[in-house]
């Protein structure tokens, strides 16, 4: 068929002969007898409607509209498979592309039929509304119900996704000043012309009913109140400065949003330290990947991913490392899926038996963590049998006899005992990662969200400079970032210890003064952990917290909303009046979201891409960039934060930042570039690493000792609560909560083997209140045998459960990121009487 025909040169393609005029007639009369005659009224068929005219057989619609045939379950995909024409295009893709392998075919001869997997309705089947067949569909069999409502696309604008730090290029249709339709672009080179469910059909939040569209400020009487921007601009500013004159610049604080720009991020840091006067600020990667950039950085020299993407098809053996890729990363999990699919090695290390571990491989099922004592007996089994890439450790590594003599008592059997894992599932890991090269390691927060996260990234740097898999395609380190600017906001100095650029404050402290034309504050700042406790203890009066729900998304609530209420000042700066704001706030205001407006984001393999505005905000919500500006202005601070776009933010952050140097808007406009990029005539660098390390020629493994976590199991706290994402939700459901997504998963359940299930009277849908040694939260259980005896999982997408009520104070020893990942709990049968849990808005 054309669609699968490659086109070459001196080729001679015809369209229009005889033959294949009456081989589209005869398909089409097909078409036309499954279809009734009321057909010919029904918007919805409009394009098959136009192609029957055109060769004159709409005298032929005849069919019976079989009501089989419809299925309108899905509330983002209609099908209606009496408009197939049995090309199989949805199959091949969801086979080659997303492999789903959603689409069988079922019975023999005539009554072969395509239908979902689940023999039903496509809404019960294993598919993941990735909307790939949508794409493909060329009869209208598979149609987003968006468009069939309100119409298709009168604009495209090409922008990047707001969801996970993949960085999904896509097209957003708009139509009448609403989003009708995403679609991917099919030159993106992160995502080659596919998306997830959260990026090509939940952006149903920016036209939630619940947007903030004014400013509001906080009443005598305790009420949140519409006011001007004038008037929450001006009180802001006179309380900032009545705060800081009556306790200094450290009493202040601000947070930068990592679901924000490159640009904003940029300006909330500036605000802070030229305006406020202090380095009090941080962004959400402390709580995700901190312990990934410290580990890489502090090893390596640059805390960041060494290869791309694109290096998933080119590494024979993938190590995936606490990471569930295809439901928090689907893009790259279809990529992993595909490679693994085409003949690449894969070995998962993982708690949880997730979906990865289906495609075969080696999965090492690690108790929660002991991700250290694991990756030590991999490195002693490489040293051990001679794995070592000897050419590589004797130009580029340092400290290899040392570690060799720290790891002869850390056998597998050792790490076994430790971790849960079999000494000879151990060794077969280490054998394939040391020899079948080039090996890519992926990792995510069940590495970094520990008290030995940075330690343990680590340890997964030793194993790639022990092997040599590193400076070289298909290989590298490489973190997994959760939000899609998360990269973008600390590389952009919302970091208490970095500015722009990542530069230490005293490296960068010369050029920072001469661009800005001001003196950079001296005292170390505070990262967001330790804001809390300075709240908490007195010292810190006042937080602006941009793009950021502190209270709902922070370990341990109770200490959070303690620290919280202590301010004297809270401004709350989102799309939505989001839980910190409702309970805290003095300030609210109004912001857009990144449909609204133009900037860059930053993602996971450090490409910077283009933001563009696709509609206007709501209301008199304004970019994040706009409202700092105009607090700037507020303060009596106009110069240096007065631009009048987001490439003029830009075109300043290139002067601070000689790594990003080349990037400017024009060059980024399609693809992006992966930095560094210091001039306008460099390519950009997809691998790091090749030749030497920024740190120097060399680098150095490191002797890790294993420490176990102070969170351990009880008789009164006798199971481990792991914590994390799924698919069609994201981290605590502010957009997708507000989507019809809600539709295709249930809100948070607690997954719970069935030895467990018995061990404690439960079965599937009784209610439980989950509680730790902070706290408490209720949810359904769910029977799901992913999860080992001893260990159960949830999410945490819901304000309604609030699960961070029961999460732990313990913290990673060198970055302070929260330990999410590992809680000792106990479950209590909920009583009956209790309401249930709503579903999410």
């Amino acid at each position: 068929p054309s669609c699968a025909t490659p086109v070459e040169d001196g080729m001679v393609v015809t369209t229009h002969s005889e033959a294949l005029e009456s081989s589209r007639r005869g398909t089409l009369r097909m078409l036309a007898r499954r279809l009734p005659k009321q057909a010919a009224k029904d918007a919805s068929h409009r394009p098959l409607l136009a192609e029957l005219r055109a060769y004159g057989l709409l005298d032929e619609l005849g069919g019976s509209g079989d009501p089989a045939l419809l299925d309108a379950a899905h509330p983002y995909i209609r099908v209606d498979m009496s408009r197939c024409i049995d090309c199989y295009r949805c199959q091949r893709i969801c086979n080659e592309v997303q492999g789903q392998f959603s689409w069988v075919l079922r019975g023999r001869g005539r009554q072969t039929q395509l239908v979902p997997d689940s023999g039903t309705s496509l809404l019960a089947s294993s598919c993941v509304s990735c909307g790939a067949c949508v794409d493909t569909c060329p009869t209208g069999a598979l149609e987003d119900q968006s468009v069939l409502q309100a119409g298709t696309p009168t604009e495209l604008t090409r922008t990047t996704c707001p969801y996970c730090g993949v960085g999904c290029e896509m097209l957003v249709g708009t139509r009448a000043g609403r989003i009708v339709q995403i679609r991917p672009a099919l030159d993106a080179p992160v995502n080659h012309g596919h998306l997830c469910v959260k990026g090509r059909y939940a952006f149903g939040y920016v036209h939630a009913p619940d947007r903030l569209n004014e400013p509001l400020l906080r009443d005598g009487n305790g009420e949140l109140r519409e006011v001007s921007w004038e008037q929450a601009l001006s009180f802001t500013a006179q309380r900032l400065q009545a705060l800081r004159g009556a306790h200094g610049a450290d009493a202040l604080a601000v947070l930068g949003s990592a679901r924000g720009t490159n640009e904003e991020a940029y300006l909330a840091q500036k605000f802070a330290r030229l305006l406020l006067g202090t380095n009090n600020v941080d962004c959400c990667a402390r709580v995700c990947h901190a312990p990934s950039a410290a580990a890489i950085g502090g090893m390596l020299g640059t805390g960041a991913a060494t290869n791309s993407f694109d290096d998933i098809e080119r590494a024979r053996t993938i190590l995936v490392c606490g990471a569930n890729a295809t439901e928090n990363h689907p893009i790259v999990g279809a990529r992993i899926r595909q490679a693994v699919l085409a003949g690449a090695e894969l070995v998962v290390i993982d708690p949880r038996r997730i979906e990865l571990t289906q495609l075969g491989g080696l999965h090492l099922q690690l108790r929660p963590g002991s991700n250290v004592a694991l990756l030590n007996a991999m490195a002693h089994v490489i040293m051990d049998e001679q794995l070592v890439d000897e050419e590589f450790a004797a130009a580029r590594v340092d400290g290899v006899a040392a570690l060799r003599d720290f790891l002869s008592g850390f056998p597998p059997e050792r790490a076994a005992a430790e971790c849960g894992v079999p000494a000879e599932l151990i060794r077969k890991a280490a054998r394939l990662y040391a020899t079948r090269k080039p090996a890519m390691c992926l990792h995510g927060l069940g590495m970094t969200e520990h008290v030995q996260g940075t330690e343990a990234v680590m340890c997964l740097v030793n194993l790639a400079l022990l092997t040599g898999n590193l400076g070289k395609p298909g290989s590298g380190v490489n973190p997994l970032r959760g939000q899609n600017n998360v990269q973008g906001a600390a590389q952009m100095g919302c970091e208490p210890a970095h500015l722009c650029g990542y530069a230490t404050l005293e490296k960068g402290r010369e050029l920072f003064e001469a661009v800005w034309q001001a003196p950079l504050p001296k005292t170390a700042g505070l990262d967001l952990m330790q804001m809390m406790d300075a709240a908490q203890a007195g010292r810190l009066k006042a937080l602006y917290a941009i793009g950021y729900d502190v209270l709902l998304t922070n370990p341990n609530t109770s200490v959070t909303r303690e620290a919280l209420a202590k301010l004297e000042l809270l401004v709350v700066q989102d799309l939505f009046l989001n839980e910190t704001a409702r309970e805290f706030a003095q300030v609210v205001l109004p912001a857009a979201a990144s449909y609204e407006k133009d900037g860059t984001f930053m993602n996971a393999e450090r490409r910077v891409q283009r933001v563009r505005r696709a509609l206007a905000p709501p209301g008199n919500a304004r970019a994040d960039w706009e409202i700092v500006s105009a607090l700037a202005s507020q303060m009596g601070q106009s110069q240096g934060f007065v631009f009048q776009n987001a490439e003029e933010i830009w075109e300043e952050v290139r002067r601070v930042w000689p790594a990003g140097a080349g990037m400017s808007y024009a060059r980024l406009d399609r693809a992006g570039l992966q930095w560094p990029c210091p001039s306008e005539d460099h390519p950009g660098t997809p691998t790091l690493h090749t030749e030497a390390f920024p740190l120097g020629p060399r680098a150095a493994v490191r002797c890790i000792e294993y420490r176990p976590s102070s969170e351990v199991c009880d008789e009164s706290y006798p199971l481990l609560l792991v914590t994390g994402r799924k698919l069609h939700h994201f981290n605590a459901g502010t957009m997708t909560g507000r989507t019809r997504n809600h539709e295709l998963r249930l809100p948070d359940v607690l997954d719970l083997c069935t030895q467990d299930a018995v061990r404690f009277g439960l079965t599937a849908g009784d209610r439980v209140i989950l509680r730790s040694r902070y706290g408490s939260a209720r949810l359904p259980v769910r029977i799901d045998e992913s999860v080992r005896p001893g260990e159960v999982f949830t999410t945490f997408h819901t304000a309604q459960v609030f699960l961070n009520q029961v999460t732990s104070p313990h913290r990673d020893s060198v970055t302070r990121t929260p330990e999410y990942k590992l809680t000792a709990v106990s479950l209590e049968r909920e009583s009956e009487s209790r309401p249930q849990v709503s579903p999410p808005e």
